[in-house]
C-alpha cells in the first residue's frame, strides 16, 4: 500500500515495546494470542524477512507453551505468563476447552517450527491433532466442549459459528499450505463437512435461503451467526483447490448459497450491515430476534466470503457487495477517532458501542482493499491466510 513511514513507526514501537514477559498482566488467551499476535508476526516476517519478526513470535510461543501441560495434551484456553500456570474460563461446560481455540494453533505453530527449526510448537499441534483423529465424533461432528484432563466430550452442542469455525478452517487450510501432502488433514475435513451438511445445513421456507443452524443434543437451533459466514469462502476456496470437478461445483455451489444468505441478513437491517445472529423462523428469516443478537461488531467474516468468491468467479455482484458495506461503514460506523460498533443495525439513528475491534483492520479492512485490488496482491495459489487474515506463504513441495 505504500505507507512506508507508519511501516516504520509501527515496526519500531514492535522492536522497542512488545515484550509480553514484561508487559503482560494477568491471563492471556492462547488462541488469541496466537492467531492475531504470532500470527501476524509470522505473516510479516514472510513478507519482509526481516528476523526481529521471527525473534518475536518465537518468544511468544514460548510463553503459551505451559497451556499443554494436561494429561491429555489438549491445552487449556489461558496461560499467566508470570506464573505459568494455565486454566480454562470458568464459563466453557464443566472446565472444558474450547474446539476453535484448541483446534486452529496448527498453522502458526507448524510455520514456527519450520521457520525457527525449533520442533516443539509442532510437537504439540501434532499432538493435539492426533487426539482429534482417535477420539469418537458423535454422527461424525465434532462437539464444542472437550476436557482437557479427561479427554471426553463436554456438552454436546455443535456449531460452525462461534466455539467451532476456524477448526475447520484450520483443517483445509492446512492441507493448502502443505502444497497439498497433508492429506490426512483433508480426510478429516471432508468427513466433517459431510457430516454437518447431513444435519445441520438447511433451506429456509419463505425465502428459500440456506443456512448451516445450530445442533444441541438432537434439538436444533435455526440460528446463524455472523462467524459462521465465513463459511461460505472456505467452501470456495475447497472449490478452487478440488480435483474432482463435480465436489468443485459442489461446493461453489454451497458457498454462493450461504453468501446469499449472509447478503440478504445484511439488506434487511436498516443500515445496510448485518446483526451479530440472525434466525429463520415461522415469522422471520434472517432477521436478529433477541435485542442480544441485533448489534454489529465490525466483524468481517460475510466481506470475506465475497472476497473469496470475487476472486474465485469474479462476479461483479460481489465487489458491488463489498462497496455497499464500504459505503454504511462511513455512513454509520465512522466516529471521531475510528470506527465503532453498532448496538442495533435495525434502530436509526445509530448508536455506538464505542469500540474499534483489532479485526476491523486485520480482516475487514484487508479483505475489502483485497476485493478491489489485483488478484497477484497474495493471490490465492502462493498465499493461505489464517483465521485473522494473516497471510502465509504455501509450502511448495
Amino acid at each position: 500500500m505504500g505507507l512506508k513511514e507508519e511501516y516504520e513507526q509501527a515496526r519500531n514501537w514492535i522492536r522497542h515495546n512488545l515484550d509480553f514477559a514484561l508487559t503482560a498482566k494477568g491471563d492471556l488467551s492462547v488462541f488469541e494470542t496466537n492467531i492475531r499476535f504470532i500470527g501476524g508476526l509470522l505473516s510479516i516476517y514472510a513478507l519482509t524477512n526481516d528476523k526481529m519478526y521471527l525473534e518475536k513470535a518465537e518468544a511468544i510461543g514460548k510463553l503459551l507453551l505451559p497451556a499443554f501441560d494436561t494429561p491429555t495434551g489438549i491445552p487449556y484456553a489461558l496461560v499467566n505468563v508470570i506464573t505459568g500456570s494455565a486454566k480454562n474460563y470458568g464459563w466453557a461446560s464443566g472446565g472444558c476447552s474450547i474446539l476453535s481455540e484448541f483446534g486452529s494453533l496448527q498453522l502458526e505453530f507448524d510455520y514456527l517450527s519450520v521457520l525457527t527449526g525449533n520442533n516443539i510448537f509442532s510437537i504439540k499441534v501434532q499432538h493435539v491433532r492426533k487426539f482429534l483423529t482417535d477420539i469418537e465424533k458423535p454422527n461424525g461432528l465434532y462437539p464444542l466442549y472437550l476436557h482437557p484432563k479427561t479427554g471426553k466430550w463436554g456438552s454436546v452442542s455443535h456449531s460452525i459459528g462461534g466455539l467451532g469455525d476456524s477448526f475447520y478452517e484450520y483443517l483445509l487450510k492446512h492441507w493448502l499450505i502443505t502444497g497439498k501432502k497433508d492429506t490426512h488433514t483433508k480426510n478429516e475435513y471432508d468427513a466433517a463437512v459431510f457430516a454437518m451438511e447431513k444435519k445441520m445445513l438447511f433451506e429456509s421456507k419463505q425465502s428459500k435461503l440456506w443456512y448451516f443452524a445450530n445442533l444441541h443434543g438432537t434439538r436444533v437451533e435455526h440460528k446463524m451467526e455472523h462467524l459462521a459466514c465465513f463459511s461460505g469462502g472456505m467452501f470456495a476456496l475447497q472449490s478452487a483447490n478440488e480435483a474432482n470437478s463435480t465436489v468443485a461445483a459442489h461446493y461453489l455451489e454451497l458457498a454462493e448459497k450461504l453468501a446469499h444468505t449472509c447478503h440478504e441478513s445484511y439488506v434487511r437491517t436498516a443500515i445496510g450491515i448485518g446483526p451479530e445472529a440472525f434466525r429463520f423462523t415461522s415469522d422471520v428469516e434472517a432477521k436478529a430476534v433477541s435485542v442480544n443478537e441485533k448489534y454489529y461488531i465490525l466483524r468481517p467474516e460475510v466481506v470475506e466470503t465475497w472476497f473469496y468468491l470475487w476472486r474465485i468467479t469474479k462476479q461483479e455482484k460481489y465487489r458491488q457487495w463489498a462497496w455497499d458495506v464500504v459505503v454504511a461503514l462511513e455512513k454509520y460506523a465512522k466516529v471521531e477517532a475510528g470506527y465503532s460498533g453498532i448496538l442495533d443495525v435495525y434502530s436509526l439513528p445509530v448508536n455506538h458501542d464505542d469500540v474499534q475491534q483489532s479485526f476491523v483492520f486485520a480482516e475487514l479492512f484487508k479483505y475489502l482493499y483485497l476485493i478491489f485490488a489485483d488478484d497477484s496482491i497474495l493471490s490465492l495459489d502462493r498465499w493461505v491466510f489464517n483465521t485473522e487474515a494473516h497471510p502465509f506463504p504455501v509450502r511448495i513441495p
